[in-house]
Order: structure tokens, then sequence, then C-alpha cells
């Protein structure tokens, strides 16, 4: 017990300690002290009522929203087991909640109870075979699970143990993969720093008894959400970029994991940019780290990944996965807060945005954790400040569409952007041209083997496009360590060019 005393209040002065650094920055938004307790120590916010979900909340044309429960304070990791039953796990509550399938038809499970608790910290949790497998801060254990009531038949038992939990992200997510093993995710426990324990920063592999585990991929500071793309059995992982290097840098990311793979942290962030803080990788000789599939936009927070069966589906959701983007507490503006869906196209991976409105007006009010897809082809997405589980059900039409994809949110139709009025054109396109030869763009975009051609480019695309791309570039075009200004600084040399 006094060893989970001093890591929880490590974890805590450490993350208070970020906090003060941030606001002594002023790169953190102080709007919401609600959302601020809900980082420090995981209080829910104001809880949501259905009528705002449907005058709020937005998801695409052919699909329908509605608020499934409401009273789930710290929501976290969600999965469905054979009987239909939908499990969530609680944090703070330390505990499993179970919601029992809709049966009458109101929208709404017919019963909401305490699976299990008394655990520390749960938050993976998943079903396999006979058991209900659950990753607590300290370890993974197991309940054997009957398949047609829902009910556990027998005692809690570890399976993996001397998992350590201290300093920040104590928490694991767990999945098992097709291959029948289990994989586990474990985070770093600080912002940036060299680990004594090998498996803090992880994914690792184990047999479904806990036995033989071993370390798959490193590099990863804080993977909470992976899944498998049913297509190809290939494994992605999203991650969580460090903190204090400004609003739009480092990105987070999306990883595909290969098995011994190193992923950068602590010494690189984004496309493999060095770190300020950590120097040379001592291991450098050893190991090239593996620069990401796809970038999210700095502090999103990307948590929890599914790949859906589509079925049923839009045509255009063949190839994709659903991400629940938690959102940023340490920036001087909210950013993040929605989930998004990715698509793998001929091009590369395109995000779009899914469920939208928990940001409305400056004012938060909710935080994707998880999303699970249900037997009825719905998915289920998670929320542990509002305290809710929303159902996303595919084939009727939907409140109002949202944003379209990100490339064609940006269009040369659209009407210049504010910051054009009265621009220094001349400075700021030298400036712009500057960079373009400090990060050797021509390499790309002029040589023979050109990805791009930039050519003309004023008659295909506007300065949101361009700004876009450079904010959130797509492979294989790295992500710098742009500012805001000069990012603008390169769209004008580029557009006027």
């Amino acid at each position: 017990m006094k060893k989970l005393l001093f890591g929880l209040l490590t974890g805590l002065v450490l993350l208070a300690g970020a906090f003060l650094a941030g606001l002594g920055l002023g790169v953190i938004d102080t709007s919401s002290y609600a959302m601020l307790a809900n980082v420090l120590f995981g209080l829910s916010g104001p809880p949501i009522e259905a009528e705002k979900v449907q005058a709020r909340y937005r998801v695409p044309e052919g699909f329908a929203l509605t608020l499934y429960a409401g009273d789930l304070p710290q929501a976290r990791f969600l999965r469905f087991t054979p009987s239909g039953h939908l499990l969530v796990s609680r944090r703070h509550s330390g505990d499993i909640v179970r919601l029992s399938p809709d049966g009458d038809g109101d929208g709404q499970p017919d019963a909401q109870d305490i699976l299990l608790d008394g655990l520390r910290q749960p938050q993976g949790i998943d079903v396999h075979g006979d058991w209900l497998y659950i990753a607590e801060s300290h370890r993974v254990g197991r309940a054997p699970l009957d398949p047609v009531t829902g009910e556990l038949t027998g005692p809690y038992e570890p399976v993996v143990e001397g998992l350590t939990d201290n300093g920040n992200h104590p928490t694991k997510t767990l999945r098992f993969g097709p291959d029948g093993k289990l994989y586990l995710t474990q985070g770093s426990s600080c912002n940036v720093c060299t680990e004594e324990d090998p498996r803090r920063g992880s994914l690792m592999r184990f047999e479904a008894d806990g036995t033989g585990g071993e370390i798959v991929a490193s590099g990863l500071r804080n993977s909470v959400g992976f899944d498998w793309a049913p297509w190809s059995d290939s494994l992605y992982a999203t991650d969580n970029g460090r903190d204090l290097l400004g609003d739009d840098f480092p990105p987070c990311e999306l990883n595909h994991i290969e098995a011994g793979g190193f992923y950068g942290w602590p010494f690189f962030n984004g496309d493999n940019v060095p770190d300020p803080d950590m120097g040379t990788d001592p291991q450098a000789a050893e190991r090239d780290p593996i620069a990401p599939e796809f970038s999210f936009r700095a502090h999103n927070a990307p948590l929890g990944i599914t790949f859906p069966d589509t079925q049923g589906w839009p045509a255009d959701f063949e190839r994709s996965a659903l991400v629940a983007l938690h959102g940023s507490w340490n920036r001087s503006s909210p950013d993040g807060y929605k989930v998004v869906s990715l698509h793998w196209t001929e091009s590369g991976i395109e995000q779009r945005d899914f469920l939208t409105g928990f940001l409305w007006e400056g004012d938060i009010g909710g935080r994707p954790v998880d999303i699970a897809q249900g037997p009825d082809g719905a998915v289920y997405v998670s929320d542990d400040y509002a305290g809710a589980v929303y159902r996303i059900a595919p084939g009727k039409a939907g409140n109002i569409p949202v944003v379209a994809p990100t490339r064609q949110s940006s269009r040369l139709d659209q009407a210049p952007p504010a910051w054009l009025a009265g621009a220094d054109f001349a400075t700021m396109s030298a400036r712009g041209e500057a960079l373009y030869a400090k990060y050797d763009c021509s390499q790309c975009h002029e040589s023979d083997n050109g990805t791009a051609s930039l050519e003309n480019l004023s008659d295909r695309l506007g300065y949101a496009a361009v700004l876009d791309t450079l904010q959130a570039p797509q492979a294989p075009m790295p992500l710098y360590p742009l500012s805001e200004e000069e990012r603008r600084q390169l769209a004008v040399f580029l557009l006027q060019r």
C-alpha cells in the first residue's frame, strides 16, 4: 500500500510540475478548470444530456448518433462480451461496469451493474476464450466469464505480475491479436527521459497464460491504443508525443508496428527530429528510429483505435480506422476533442472528422477515450469527462454532416484567410524561401524522382490547403518543427513563386 501511495504521489508531483511549467510558458489553456481536474485527478466534468448531444454533436451523413449511457463517471475502455454485454473500465473507481444489451429497444442498456471492483487503476480489457482479461496498473489479471450470461464464474487471478506503475502513464492497455497472444502497452514514467525499466514505453507480447513475455517494439512514449488492420493483419498503435515544446510540436503519432522496431522516444520526435533535451541515442549504432505512418496534430492525444467491420457503411469507409482524440491539456488553445476516421487510400492515410462537438465555442463538453464495435454493427465511444458512452449506427441519416476530409476542406473557392490582409508579401516570401532551402524541400519537389510537383501550385491549392499540409503532412512528407508564422511564410513563398 505504501508503494502504491508513493507511486501515485510521485505521478501527481510530476504532472503538477508539468502544469506549472506549462503555465509559466503560457502554453496551457486554463479556461476549463474542470478539464484540468480531469487530467490531474481523473474527475469527471459536467454530465451530458441527450438533448445537448443531438444539438451539438455531429456525425457524417449516413450515420445516426445517440447517447447510449450517461451515468458512467470516468468511463475509459470498452469491450463487448459474447453475450452482448458492454464492459467499461473505470480507472479511478477501480472497477469494471457491465451494461446489459438493449433488449427493450429504447436505445439504452437494460441494466447497469459492477462486474468486478477492488482493482488498481484498470484500463485495458479484453475477452479471450472463456476469460475476461484486465490490465491493472501493476499487473494483468483474468477471471472466467460465462459467454451466455456475461457473469464471472470464478475468482480473479493474476497472469502477468511485477509491472511498474510509478510516475506518469501508469495505466496499461491490452488486446489479443490474430495470433491468439496477449499484447500489452505500457507508457513512459516521464515526459522525456531514459527509463530504468525497458518495458516502459513499449509494446509487449505474452502467451494467454501470461508466460513467454517479450518486448515487441520500443520507443513508444505512450501508446494507449492499438489494433490490427483486417485487410493485412498489420498492427497499428497510437502514440502521444512529448510535452513542453510548444503548441504545434511534436505531433502525436500512428505507428505501423514491426517486430523489434524502435520508434524514437525519447531521442526523436515526429519524423525522427532529434529531441532538444536528450542528445544522441547511445544505441544509435544498433538501431534506427522508425518514423510514424501518420501524424496527428500536436497534443491531440490519440487514445483508442479500432478497425471496424464496415459492411453496410458508406463505400469510402472500406479501409478505415476510428481514433479517439482525447484532446489537449497543454496547449494555449484547446485542440483535439473528437473522433476521427483514418482512410487508407492510394495516396496515403487521410484523416476526416467522424464525431465532433466536444469542443463547443471554447467550452469543453467531453473527452473521447475508446471505441468498440457492438454485435449490432454500431460503434460505441466512451467519454471519461462527461461520463458517457455514445452509440453511432450506420445506415441512417446523420443529423448534420461533419466537415469533409481535411484535404477537401481547403479548396481554392474558400475566402482568403484574414491574416493575408496587409501582409508584407515580399518579406514573408523571402523568409519562406529561406525555410524552403533550410529543409531542402527541392530534393523531393524538384528532382526527377520528386513525389509532388510544386509547378503552378496556386492553380490547384489555396492557402488553407497548404497550411493544412504543412501542419499535418501525409507520408512520405516529413513534419518539420515550424511555427504558425513560419508555415505562413512558407505558404506565401510556395503560392507566390
